[in-house]
């Protein structure tokens, strides 16, 4: 598999604005104009201008649909965190509602350009108006939805890019020193704070070992809650963990300066070993100010045992030629055929279910 075309493929930064549907018409109707202004027949400018401005509007919405990654071929990562942050369903209709106006723009193109051809040199710019009056009420129904996308393009945008390489997932409660080992070991640097929740999303670093990338993913902190009792960061990190893990290094706090019993912690941890089937190394963190029998002690403010902790975690590194821990989920298959390129019209949504429906000419006044 090459690394570097997959990452580039989950480079969200790329997604294009989504224009509200006044500035797809407003885009359509200048370039009409364009054409029209190339005819000097009357009844024949009339014509190109109403081939001109659907086909437009078509190009531009399948443009917006193409943007966007196709769900069904994104690592399970980035499924799960779509669901949870936004409802996969949810966007897959309003893509599906944007396809479906793309549709009828395309489907509808030749027809209306005839009418305005075959109508009388009288009845030209009326065909023409009535047209184009169309086109734009079938825009304007999917405003709410280029909105919608506009929002989660503004907020896809700013999501980490998670690799296909070696990857070591940092997971325990709040303030154990999750965001300082990462410090320690890699290239990221992760805003720390001495509160709850000091990390607010996924937090990725990077570390080059023998010439080969390893990726470190700092979870944000969970709670010992209830799957359902849990938040949308929360969600994320279990997603982070079951989907994205070689190796799991799992940080205790038996200082409680974090703020959480060690019990709580405990039972943490046996949730996380339930939950995934790649190696869990268990570590002590703070050991300069208590330590636990029978686990690995390191001090992040100090630097004490942090390499020996980070050599456990590389001795899981599978071996040259298998890409990842086969207990991992939701990892590339380097043998696997890629996915058919989807078109604009999958995912697409039936005009009952949608609400949305094209006008007929005599709704249109003249």
């Amino acid at each position: 598999m090459d690394i570097n075309n997959n990452t580039q493929s989950m480079n969200f930064e790329r997604i294009p604005t989504v224009p509200t549907a006044d500035e797809v018409l407003d885009r359509a109707l200048r370039r009409a104009a364009a054409k029209m202004r190339e005819k000097k027949q009357k009844k024949r400018a009339s014509e190109e201008f109403v081939r001109a401005a659907y086909l437009s509007v078509h190009d531009k919405l399948v443009s917006v649909i193409q943007g966007f990654p196709e769900m069904d071929n994104l690592p399970q990562f980035y499924q799960d965190l779509f669901e949870v942050i936004w409802g996969i369903e949810r966007l897959r209709k309003a893509l599906g509602a944007v396809g479906w106006a793309a549709r009828w723009s395309k489907d509808h193109r030749g027809g209306l350009a005839k009418d305005v051809r075959f109508s009388s040199d009288e009845d030209a710019t009326a065909s023409r108006k009535k047209a184009v009056a169309r086109l734009a009420s079938v825009v304007h129904q999917i405003d709410d939805q280029l909105l919608y996308l506009n929002e989660v393009r503004n907020v896809m945008r700013k999501l980490p890019v998670i690799e296909d390489v070696f990857t070591i997932v940092v997971a325990g409660f709040p303030n154990v020193g999750k965001s300082s080992f990462i410090r320690r070991v890699s290239s990221a640097e992760p805003e720390i704070a001495s509160y709850p929740f000091t990390t607010k999303g996924v937090i990725i670093g990077h570390r080059i070992e023998r010439r080969e990338k390893i990726q470190l993913i700092d979870t944000p902190g969970l709670l010992d809650r209830p799957a359902e009792e849990r938040n949308t960061i929360e969600k994320q990190a279990i997603s982070a963990i079951i989907n994205t893990a070689d190796v799991i290094l799992f940080i205790l706090d038996p200082s409680t300066y974090c703020g959480f019993p060690l019990e709580d912690q405990m039972r943490l941890l046996d949730e996380i070993r339930e939950l995934v089937h790649v190696p869990i190394i268990a570590v002590v963190n703070k050991s300069d100010v208590k330590t636990l029998e029978g686990y690995k002690a390191m001090s992040t403010a100090s630097g004490e045992g942090v390499e020996e902790v980070l050599e456990m975690l590389l001795s899981e590194k599978p071996a040259p030629g298998a890409a990842h821990h086969p207990g991992r989920q939701g990892y590339s298959d380097p043998d696997e055929e890629p996915a058919d390129k989807e078109s604009y019209d999958r995912p697409s949504i039936k005009w009952r279910e949608s609400g949305l429906r094209p006008p007929r000419r005599d709704e249109i006044e003249k």
